[in-house]
């Protein structure tokens, strides 16, 4: 009963950010075919922890065939959009690009994620996450000050500024389509994604708040107030007393009085109050820190192993993880008061679903027998 209720979606299989789209679609609750190549997976195992691709059902074909290509092209007729994740030429190649579809459903929204997006010099090239960012400046911001830059996992260029980014485009089309009864192309592409979230910081260092040098700005672990400390255990503990009064708070509760401290904001201080900020949470444990500090306006927080993390009371309090066939994932996000989401199924075996999902989106049992007979599914 997600806001998505009604939605039918034909992923183009592939891995990473575009299984994350189609997991946040599903999960609000679109109806969701996703494509395999057959044979393709054949050797995978334990699908029950591909958490990205729960929600929806697989269907395998042969995309190489004719009539594999006419069965999806099948599909596209009722469905409200499809995407895809190859390099640029890849579905045209296969007789599945934007015209083709399009001319069958002229409402179709024609989602497409690439790393380098549909032109440029680069788009014809391999890449990955960290060369996505690379190239945006958001790589080249994550780090210490006379470290390397820190790739921040995959996070920043395949899932925000990815996945997250198509399901967003995708989402904002199909709005449009309603309108317009007209569908379009959208090119989400990781590096105009990775940009995107580097916004506020071009904003700030063309306002001359930030500096283009790693480590030195009041984000970027430059500043004693924004960072993580070590504790007397081993463990860590992340501070973001940002605003005056919450840096107040986290002055009192550290017990520094030292009246240089208020000079928050001065860059040429921020070395030496680290040293002290450093040496004072070493004095405790984390477990201690968070007896003083939890639930204040300081701002801060015990940093978590994943394992921790879904054992946290707040984490618990608002079912922020759950478990699916005894695998402990995500909840679905965001939250809504009346179309409430939900995870409609575990992540399927490949081909699962091939015949009964074809049935449901309308192919009749003849030509289900007439695919099955050409070896395309």
């Amino acid at each position: 009963m997600g806001p998505l209720n009604g939605v039918r979606i034909i992923e183009i299989a592939g891995i990473g950010p575009g299984p994350f789209c189609a997991m946040m679609l599903a999960d609000m609750g679109a109806d969701i075919i996703r494509v395999e190549r057959m044979g393709q997976y054949a050797a995978r195992t334990d699908v029950k922890y591909q958490v990205l691709n729960r929600g929806r059902r697989s269907v395998a074909m042969d995309l190489k065939k004719p009539e594999g290509v006419e069965s999806v092209l099948k599909l596209i007729e009722t469905a409200d959009a499809l995407f895809e994740g190859f390099r640029p030429g890849v579905m045209e190649r296969l007789g599945l690009g934007p015209d083709v579809c399009l001319e069958r459903n002229p409402r179709l929204v024609y989602g497409r994620m690439t790393g380098w997006g549909q032109e440029g010099p680069l788009s014809k090239a391999a890449g990955h996450d960290i060369n996505y960012i690379a190239t945006t400046g958001a790589l080249g911001a994550i780090g210490r000050q006379g470290g390397n830059p820190v790739p921040p996992l995959n996070l920043v260029g395949d899932f925000g500024g990815g996945g997250m980014l198509l399901a967003f485009g995708i989402a904002c089309a199909l709005y449009e389509t309603q309108k317009s009864g007209q569908g379009q192309v959208v090119d989400a592409a990781m590096v105009d994604g990775s940009a995107a979230l580097m916004a506020m910081f071009y904003g700030l260092k063309a306002g001359g708040a930030w500096i283009d040098q790693l480590g030195k700005n009041f984000l970027d672990t430059g500043s004693h107030f924004y960072d993580t400390y070590e504790t007397s255990d081993g463990k860590w503990v992340a501070v973001g007393s940002i605003e005056p009064q919450f840096y107040a708070l986290l002055l009192k509760h550290t017990g520094i009085d030292d009246p240089g401290f208020q000079q928050q904001m001065d860059r040429t201080k921020w070395p030496k109050f680290k040293e002290k900020m450093t040496a004072v949470f070493k004095t405790k444990t984390r477990d201690e820190w968070c007896e003083i500090m939890e639930g204040t306006d300081v701002c801060f927080a015990p940093v978590l192993s994943m394992n921790e993390a879904m054992a946290y009371p707040h984490n618990v309090a608002r079912n922020t993880f759950v478990e699916i066939d005894g695998v402990p994932q995500q909840a679905p996000a965001p939250r809504f008061s009346r179309t409430k989401p939900e995870i409609q199924g575990p992540p399927p075996t490949p081909g699962e679903h091939t015949e009964s999902a074809l049935r449901d989106w309308g192919l009749s049992s003849e030509e289900i027998k007439s695919l099955k007979e050409a070896g395309a599914i």
